[in-house]
């Protein structure tokens, strides 16, 4: 994470709950539609939100690649905060906001599909101070931390497992 937020953003499914197994229909081998993540606690002042889905558990040195991006959707809207926890719907890619660059070269949700072994899936949620400007195309995780340094204002996060079967 690019700062030190002011606040904890607390980030919950109704697909699953934090550390429990991420239902197939959100993975690869499944309908790969995403679940939904819904956030509350945000500061005022928050102009827009960003999701990094990614797992840290791909069998590459960390040097190398330090995690796999399986969703990045940024510019969600600030009123966000307050609608429903239901908001990202299962299967709505956008709500409004922009898909960003995954490390699957798509811009769109690619769920879990770990080669080997159950891994992690990281859902992290960013409020931020202000809409990143960047084009959809070059949104990669790497580019959207550098343009939101020091514009963060919260930060939260739900982990999922997933294994094949």
């Amino acid at each position: 994470m690019p700062d030190t937020p002011v606040s904890r953003l607390h980030v919950t499914s109704s697909a699953f709950k934090q550390g429990e197994p991420i239902p197939r229909d959100h993975a690869m081998d499944g309908l790969n539609v995403n679940p939904n993540i819904a956030w509350s606690g945000a500061p005022p002042g928050v102009q827009s939100y960003l999701i990094l889905m990614e797992d840290p558990d791909i069998p590459l040195p960390k040097w190398i690649l330090p995690s796999w991006i399986h969703w990045v959707l940024y510019n969600i809207p600030p009123e966000t905060a307050n609608i429903p926890r239901d908001f990202l719907k299962e299967g709505d890619s956008a709500c409004g906001a922009t898909p960003g660059k995954t490390s699957f070269l798509n811009r769109r949700y690619s769920g879990p599909c770990p080669p080997f072994g159950t891994h992690r899936y990281y859902f992290k949620v960013y409020a931020i101070d202000i809409l990143l400007d960047i084009p959809p195309a070059q949104a990669t995780k790497r580019r959207l931390e550098k343009a939101m340094e020091g514009h963060v204002t919260a930060f939260g996060e739900l982990m999922g497992r997933y294994a094949r079967k």
